[in-house]
């Protein structure tokens, strides 16, 4: 089942896909960057927000909160979550707003369906367009360079529809800005499974490229991956969270 044809039959399940998530730790240290580094504003837009989980703790935080992603079934589900928010079908790569927000989130590596550098580009300009002054830019990203092809994460879900089972991990050849997210779903009702396969080609880029990216648009901070804790990134890791700052 390719691309994102998965998530468009499976959009019912997604929620599942992400049960080890803690989405309000992810909000709330976002929240806390923007009031370390951002302009204090409340004008928030979440890229590729599926579900809406976390649009739903920044409304919850006192947000003016919206968002966009490709897939119109997600964005379904969101406005049922979150019918407070304005959710618009756009892509990342290409979107406009009818008026500045102060703070832009991209949680889950999400920015890595760019998919290409040029992409990735004009996702970045995008963002910056669509930004107060001061407004702040937060995702989180891999480095291609730190990427093991044998890790996999792994976890179970039991549903009304029978026991889930998504396992995903990054692949990257060694070379060139294209990597994948390889995912795997199992669904088991009494003796019988069914699975799903499917290969996701995101872009490849490596920390100090993606820093090379931003700069001319941001003031970049990368710090640790750690939602608890706001340190800055201990150079050698593989996952990190860019928070930039609009210049």
């Amino acid at each position: 089942m390719p691309g994102n044809a998965l998530y468009t039959d499976l959009s019912g399940y997604y929620d599942l896909m992400c049960a080890d998530i803690d989405y309000q730790a992810q909000s709330h240290c976002i929240h806390r960057l923007q009031q370390l580094f951002g302009n204090a504003g409340k004008r928030h837009l979440d890229l590729a927000c599926g579900t809406g989980p976390h649009v739903r703790h920044f409304i919850d935080a006192g947000y003016e909160s919206s968002g966009l992603d490709i897939n119109q079934p997600m964005l379904d589900r969101a406005a049922l979550r979150c019918p407070e928010a304005r959710f618009s079908l756009q892509d990342m790569c290409g979107f406009t707003l009818t008026e500045p927000v102060d703070l832009i989130t991209c949680f889950l590596y999400s920015l890595h369906y760019s998919g290409g550098f040029e992409r990735l580009k004009a996702c970045i300009a995008s963002v910056h367009g669509a930004l107060a002054a001061n407004g702040v830019f937060c995702f989180n990203a891999v480095d291609k360079q730190q990427i093991d092809n044998d890790l996999f994460v792994t976890h179970t879900a039991r549903h009304a529809d029978g026991l889930f089972s998504f396992s995903s991990g990054w692949s990257y050849c060694g070379a060139g800005e294209q990597q994948s997210l390889k995912l795997r779903i199992e669904r088991r009702v009494a003796d019988a499974s069914q699975v799903w396969h499917d290969e996701h080609p995101m872009v490849a880029a490596s920390f100090a490229e993606l820093q090379e990216l931003l700069q001319p648009y941001f003031e970049v901070h990368v710090l640790e991956h750690d939602y608890q804790k706001i340190i800055p990134w201990n150079q050698t890791s593989g996952n990190a969270i860019f928070a930039c700052v609009k210049i």
